[in-house]
């Protein structure tokens, strides 16, 4: 080999002032780079671009979905407050609360959808500049995708029962449901997990797919329900009578009238029991207010009765007369 052949050929292209070739050569006297000088720039400008409209796409759609949502919570906290009153006491604000972080759950959860779409649109258009055949990439993907599908069912119907049940608005935080596996007041509500408090104190932690069903006893009003039983021998006019009465001027105390929403209904008899007789009265209350307001009332209408001396079930039969003792013969 002559030493002319170890030298690199210079492109023709080099000769070109000012051309990438002619800078490529200059920088790298490399004749293959100098030659491939015009893709490379096109591709690297190409792939910039990819990358620069990406970032655009991913904040213009951010930030429209923060001010949907935002705007959508600022409309809805109007509307909840102005109706404060109506709700009772803290109503606007737990409503308030509650449907703000609904809806900024949800625009977290839009954000990152969007963010996972243009970053698989840009890659796929950054390898298509490589020229690299999409086709078996995305059928492996698809495969891949096919395998975690199906063991990670679990974690998908989670995931999608979450964003159905903050959509549908099922409950909230404060909220007191029953779960069937649980019930307590819910603490914390995730896209995964619901998090339980019990009136023991123990937390439960439920996952979303495997709720079947929600009882949700606080959402748009509560019902204190308060049973009291009697005796067989009681006059049941008269009990009712009381029984409303009582109840009536308890629920019109300040401590509990700013969490009734509607006079007391008596029922009547709701059982017939063998040791006496339940008799039921109703209240709507506020959310999650109705055991504070059945303990209060069942007090109040507990101490009236024996007060009254209304017969009570299991109460004692009055003693009996005392046997007369064998006369004295004379």
């Amino acid at each position: 080999m002559t030493p002319t052949q170890l030298v690199p050929m210079r492109p023709a292209c080099a000769d070109d002032a000012g051309s990438w070739c002619s800078r490529f050569y200059e920088l790298t006297h490399n004749d293959v780079l100098s030659r491939s000088a015009d893709a490379i720039v096109g591709g690297v400008l190409q792939i910039m671009l990819i990358v620069l409209i990406a970032l655009l796409a991913r904040y213009l759609t951010h930030r429209l979905i923060y001010r949907v949502i935002e705007g959508a919570v600022s409309t809805r906290v109007s509307r909840l407050v102005s109706r404060a009153p109506a709700l009772g006491r803290d109503g606007g604000t737990v409503a308030a609360q509650r449907s703000a972080q609904r809806a900024r759950t949800i625009g977290s959860v839009l954000r990152s959808i969007a963010s996972a779409v243009v970053l698989v649109i840009a890659v796929a258009m950054i390898l298509a500049e490589f020229s690299v055949n999409l086709a078996p990439i995305l059928a492996s993907a698809g495969i891949v995708g096919l395998a975690v599908g199906f063991g990670a069912q679990n974690l998908v119907r989670d995931f999608l029962s979450g964003m159905f049940m903050l959509l549908e608005d099922q409950y909230g935080v404060g909220d007191i449901v029953d779960v069937g596996s649980a019930s307590g007041e819910v603490e914390a509500v995730g896209l995964r997990i619901t998090t339980l408090r019990d009136g023991n104190g123990t937390v439960w932690y439920v996952r979303n797919g495997e709720i079947l069903r929600v009882g949700n006893k606080s959402q748009g009003y509560a019902m204190a329900v308060v049973d009291l039983p009697v005796g067989h021998k009681a006059n049941l006019a008269t009990a009712i009578e009381l029984l409303e009465r009582v109840a009536a001027e308890r629920v019109a105390e300040a401590d509990l009238a700013v969490d009734v929403l509607e006079p007391p209904e008596v029922l009547g008899v709701e059982r017939v029991a063998a040791d006496g007789v339940t008799l039921r009265l109703t209240v709507r209350v506020n959310p999650g207010r109705q055991f504070a307001v059945q303990r209060a009332l069942n007090a109040a209408i507990t101490s009236a009765f024996d007060a009254e001396g209304v017969p009570r079930p299991g109460a004692a039969a009055p003693d009996p007369p005392a046997p007369r003792g064998p006369s004295s013969m004379p």
